[in-house]
């Protein structure tokens, strides 16, 4: 066990994991990324930055690679080109029109493969549509969408012609859709009739309607057909998607757009009520996207990619559009869940399409878990040569799982780290190149300068934790909170001077390699002790019985807060006393007794959003018996009542 004995000020590095694997030398002999590339981008970064730009089309060339004015950011000053040109048409114009760019795989098993050709000629006929209503260069264009190829058209129908989009996960309520179109004043959406979620209608359209009562900006609303039952049309104002693209000319002239022209806006949540509006602009984030895609997942020619997340986040923005479109490569959509119409739908998939990378997120690893590896056997997965992890800390359990059943024991895990703010992948193992630990991310990127710091921003020596912070700027960073600059200040370069704060908790081993605790409003205080809610869930997943844990601070009169755990059991099987006293001599033996959890609730299901992330805010409120905050974007709002009554019970216990 590893105790960081040094200032309270510093979040304290529990957990050990000594597992290793290092690359075959067959993997390493073919990878991207070979020796030295850390020392060649180290030694001079903008130039390592500079050779991925110069890979991307330019209509005028740049001057400069960096204008720096902490903390706003200027990439590539003086350039000129266009986001969607990158994406496609010098794919089309260098003779790679008829390679896939998407495979789609509906939820009720429609499918479609759609080359780049025909992709260019589907972006550019919205994009003539969209022009045809007056949206012009500078507007702001809202995509409230499923997960159908049309999102990414009108994506990048909006980045050709200079319309920044601002995509709205699909699973957002009508109040959400207010808060982000009218702080960006948009003035058209773009959504479907309705949507697919487990065999049942999702009413896009309907939430819409009720959204925009409240948007006077919006001068149009384009619907696309999903389902097909007929939705409210209002006259003047909404346009089937159809109607719209008839007749539009299949070639439309791109706008060459400034390098530092906004490609998109993505609201994230804040500390307050009012989102964040994260401003990325065009160059630079493209610049960021291209190199990691390429590098952290070892990007070959005829590789079929599959990113499983859903676009309306950032994971979807920049993996399943703009970094492999970017990149000339193959991917997949899939609209529906993991468990429609069988728990073994993502496995199928992988054999029908031979997908050569997966790229989820924990939460779903650790689902699949739960409901056993039968589900996973059924299929042949042998195709698959990358895998990756994305949205939260990996414990090392789930990392072990999927490496060895998902993997076969033979594809590098990949677990990266970064956020909506960084817009590309920050911190990641290069396949080849990595010795991968199970639950750690390992090394910043090339280029990218990361650090771990105390309190009061010293670096906090190795094998310690605290937070973590970027000591310089990068391409595909953040340009600030649209509207509001001070704000952008404050949340991301306030604390610390020079340097940008993540919002997480990290620890480094003694090679320096980082292992992510989740954000730092997660972290307990018990008893002087500043303890990771992460270390604790991968202590609990460690166990043969556990499927998933989240781990919250209770305030408690003794000891500041109590540990009070959430526990799902592998199976779906329901826990008991004795069980959950083997979990705290677990946590104890793999952490050290000060991290037992007090309160142990065994539940079969965790309360999370449609995007899978665990809403261990609403744990908190459960576990001190508060009224709770908005559920709007609970996958299940039925788990929360199960939980409120169990958590009851475990405090009556205690009384």
């Amino acid at each position: 066990m590893t105790t960081n004995a040094g200032s309270r000020d510093t979040i304290e590095a529990l957990l050990r994991e000594g597992r290793r694997f290092e690359p075959s030398p067959q993997f390493a002999a073919g990878a991207n990324a070979q020796p030295g590339i850390y020392a060649e981008a180290e030694s001079d970064y903008l130039a390592f930055w500079k050779s991925w730009a110069d890979k991307l089309e330019w209509s005028q060339p740049y001057e400069r690679v960096l204008d720096w004015n902490e903390p706003f950011a200027q990439w590539f000053v003086g350039g000129k080109l266009n986001a969607s040109v990158n994406a496609l048409d010098r794919h089309v114009a260098a003779g790679r029109g008829g390679r896939v760019a998407y495979y789609y795989e509906g939820e009720p098993g429609d499918r479609r493969a759609i080359t780049y050709e025909e992709l260019l000629r589907d972006v550019c006929r919205f994009a003539n549509a969209l022009r045809s209503l007056g949206v012009k260069r500078g507007d702001r264009v809202a995509l409230y969408m499923p997960m159908i190829p049309e999102l990414p058209v009108a994506m990048l129908a909006c980045a050709r012609i200079g319309a920044p989009h601002s995509a709205i996960f699909g699973g957002f309520s009508a109040d959400s859709i207010v808060d982000r179109v009218n702080d960006a004043q948009c003035v058209a959406i773009v959504t479907a009739d309705q949507g697919w979620r487990r065999g049942k209608h999702v009413p896009l359209k309907a939430t819409v309607d009720a959204a925009l009562a409240h948007t006077p900006s919006i001068r149009h609303c384009i619907v696309a057909r999903r389902v097909g039952e007929p939705v409210a049309m209002r006259a003047g104002r909404d346009l089937w998607w159809d109607d719209a693209v008839a007749g539009q000319a299949t070639m439309c002239e791109p706008e060459p757009m400034d390098s530092e022209a906004l490609l998109y806006l993505l609201y994230t949540s804040g500390t307050t009520a009012k989102p964040k509006g994260i401003m990325h602009t065009t160059a630079g984030y493209l610049t960021g996207v291209t190199a990691t895609h390429d590098l952290v997942f070892d990007l070959k020619d005829d590789d079929v990619y599959w990113c499983a997340a859903d676009i309306g986040w950032v994971t979807g923005h920049s993996y399943i559009v703009y970094g492999p479109l970017c990149n000339g490569a193959t991917s997949i959509i899939y609209e529906g869940t993991p468990d429609f119409p069988d728990r073994d739908r993502l496995w199928e998939i992988v054999e029908r399409y031979k997908a050569t990378i997966l790229y989820t997120a924990p939460t779903a690893i650790r689902t699949f878990m739960k409901w056993g590896v039968d589900y996973v056997r059924k299929h042949d997965l042998s195709s698959l040569r990358v895998l990756g992890s994305v949205g939260e800390p990996i414990n090392p359990e789930a990392w072990m799982w999927y490496y060895e059943n998902v993997g076969g024991g033979r594809c590098p895990v990949v677990d990266t780290w970064w956020q909506t703010e960084t817009g590309a992948i920050m911190i990641a193992p290069l396949p080849g190149i990595t010795t991968l630990k199970p639950g750690s991310a390992t090394k910043p990127f090339p280029g990218v300068q990361a650090d771990v710091v105390d309190e009061q921003g010293n670096s906090v020596p190795l094998g310690g934790g605290g937070y973590a912070v970027l000591r310089r700027p990068w391409p595909s960073m953040l340009r600030g909170i649209y509207g509001d600059p001070e704000r952008y200040k404050e949340t991301y370069w306030s604390k610390f001077p020079h340097m940008y704060l993540a919002g997480d908790g990290c620890s480094r081993d003694e090679e320096g390699d980082y292992w992510f605790m989740g954000r730092i409003d997660d972290v307990m205080n018990v008893s002087g002790h500043r303890i990771s809610t992460a270390e604790v869930e991968s202590a609990l997943v460690d166990h043969a019985a556990v499927a998933e844990a989240a781990a919250v601070g209770k305030l408690d009169a003794v000891t500041g807060q109590a540990i009070c755990a959430f526990v799902s059991l592998r199976g779906m099987d329901t826990g008991s006393p004795a069980l959950a006293d083997e979990l705290r001599a677990h946590v104890a033996a793999k952490l050290g007794k000060f991290t037992m959890p007090k309160y142990i609730t065994f539940t079969q299901e965790l309360p999370k959003t449609r995007s899978g992330k665990i809403m261990r805010r609403l744990l908190r409120d459960i576990a001190e018996g508060r009224m709770l905050g908005d559920t709007t974007t609970l996958a299940d709002s039925s788990v929360v009542t199960e939980l409120q009554e169990r958590a009851k019970q475990e405090a009556a216990k205690d009384a």
